[in-house]
């Protein structure tokens, strides 16, 4: 499988958490060409801020694989990481990772700011603008749908 092939993994939990009236935002993790985890977005029918898409996908990475360390992973998010997502890919040194569209206004990978280039112990890889297009208008719909 090909990074755009995971990144469609992720755009198909974006649209089901946008099903669910939740901002379509989601995320898989691959270690050796295999799903570990995945998540979507929970905040609104989970009643908790920390019902991102990669908090869920870490935790679920971590069940499967039996530890916290993600060693060997590839996350894959259609949204850039927020602050507190961010700072889980960190804590998992999760070592690789692929976002689609860019977060002008909470985004840790450039866009607000790279919390990836401050003195942390662990810097992944960062690969922006996989599927971005298509990433950015699933969310451009999903707001204007609200209006």
């Amino acid at each position: 499988m090909d990074h755009e092939c995971y990144m469609r993994q992720a755009l198909e939990l974006a649209r089901q958490a946008m099903a669910e009236g939740e901002v379509p935002v989601g995320c898989v993790i691959v270690r050796d060409g295999v799903v570990v985890g995945q998540g979507r977005n929970r905040r609104e029918t989970g009643y908790t801020a920390l019902g991102h898409a990669e908090i869920e996908a870490i935790h679920q990475a971590c069940q499967t694989l039996g530890g916290w360390r993600l060693a060997g992973c590839s996350l894959y998010v259609t949204l850039e990481p927020c602050p507190m997502c961010a700072g889980a890919i960190i804590n998992a040194r999760i070592p690789a990772l692929y976002y689609g569209a860019k977060d002008d206004k909470a985004g840790c990978c450039g866009s607000v700011l790279n919390l990836f280039e401050e003195r942390f112990n662990h810097h992944p890889r960062i690969y922006s603008g996989i599927l971005g297009q298509e990433c950015a208008q699933l969310l451009q719909n999903f707001f204007l749908n609200l209006r």
